[in-house]
């Protein structure tokens, strides 16, 4: 008979990629994560991992077969433990979620505050990085659900859109395209680029120009976002962003100007992201009934009104 335990044992050494690991992860002796590893072998009949000596562990083509149902089995068993808890006390427990580094700031403290004042048993946590961090993480368990651009994924993700950003470009205000309302990619290409070498908002950028049939005159490569910003407001260059922060200035003080692209440009979509075939649990999805409804508020700011300030509103819904 196997039990939830040796599942949950299973699934750790998988991620972790040793026995040791995983019972650092789960705070056990690496005897008990042996033994437990062990007896579902045998329950199930068939060799789950490859113990290579020196080299950790890898998952035999039944281990990984069956990896999946086990994390769904175990996704099962604690949503059935929430609803059991939540009919007595309300939505508990912790939730990892994924956004995209450029795009968190403007979305994630937000989605953080209102999301616990909520659900006051509910504690976010989050990780952020590049596309490809985000899928490593949600592949691997690390985040059950991300905040991601839908462009330049290398995995077929499990999409739900939230919301579209459609791509500007970024000037000083002393550059000679600032007092246009509108400016074409051709015409940006005559002057010095500067690119954000973060993916995938660099290919995306690239892109843009690729099907404009131009060649960008790339003057300066940075992954910061802030000095790619600076380094616009002091005329170095422009850019091409797809988010846009509430202010437009730099982070030394000194004024930006967003200036929109002429002709057929393709919106962005922002999704929430998961896990193929990974069943969602009560708390990814009360963070996205969240998101649905707190997100298209705060992406649909403009310089006639002010950002929202702490969206408790949201909380109240």
């Amino acid at each position: 008979m196997l039990n939830l335990r040796q599942v949950e044992y299973f699934v750790a050494a998988a991620e972790c990629g040793s026995m040791t690991d995983a019972a650092e992860r789960l705070l056990v002796s690496q005897s008990a994560v042996s033994l437990a590893v062990y007896n579902l072998e045998q329950a199930l009949g068939t060799a789950l991992f490859i113990r290579r000596r020196g080299r950790g562990l890898g998952l035999t083509a039944a281990g990984r077969e069956l990896l999946l149902p086990a994390r769904n089995l175990l996704a099962d068993a604690e949503a059935m433990r929430l609803q059991a808890d939540a009919l007595g006390r309300g939505l508990s427990g912790r939730l990892t979620v994924g956004c995209f580094g450029t795009g968190a700031p403007l979305v994630l403290p937000a989605l953080m505050e209102t999301f616990e004042l909520r659900y006051p048993g509910m504690t976010l946590d989050f990780v952020e990085g590049s596309t490809s961090v985000l899928e490593s993480a949600l592949l691997e368990g690390r985040c059950e659900v991300a905040l991601i651009y839908d462009v330049g994924l290398h995995v077929p993700l499990e999409r739900e859109p939230l919301y579209s950003t459609v791509p500007y470009a970024l000037v000083a205000a002393e550059h000679a395209l600032a007092v246009r309302e509108h400016v074409t990619l051709a015409e940006l290409a005559a002057f010095d680029f500067i690119a954000l070498d973060v993916e995938p908002v660099h290919e995306h950028q690239l892109g843009l120009f690729a099907h404009a049939g131009v060649t960008p005159r790339i003057r300066y490569r940075t992954s910061s976002y802030e000095l790619l910003r600076s380094l616009v407001a002091r005329n170095l260059g422009y850019t091409l962003l797809i988010s846009r922060p509430y202010g437009d200035v730099s982070y030394e003080g000194r004024p930006l100007v967003a200036v929109a692209l002429g002709g057929p440009v393709k919106p962005v979509d922002v999704v929430l992201a998961r896990a193929p075939g990974v069943r969602p649990t009560q708390r990814a999805q009360a963070f996205a009934e969240h998101c649905r409804e707190l997100l298209p508020e705060l992406s649909s700011y403009d310089k006639s009104r002010r950002p929202p300030t702490s969206g408790r509103s949201a909380c109240n819904s």
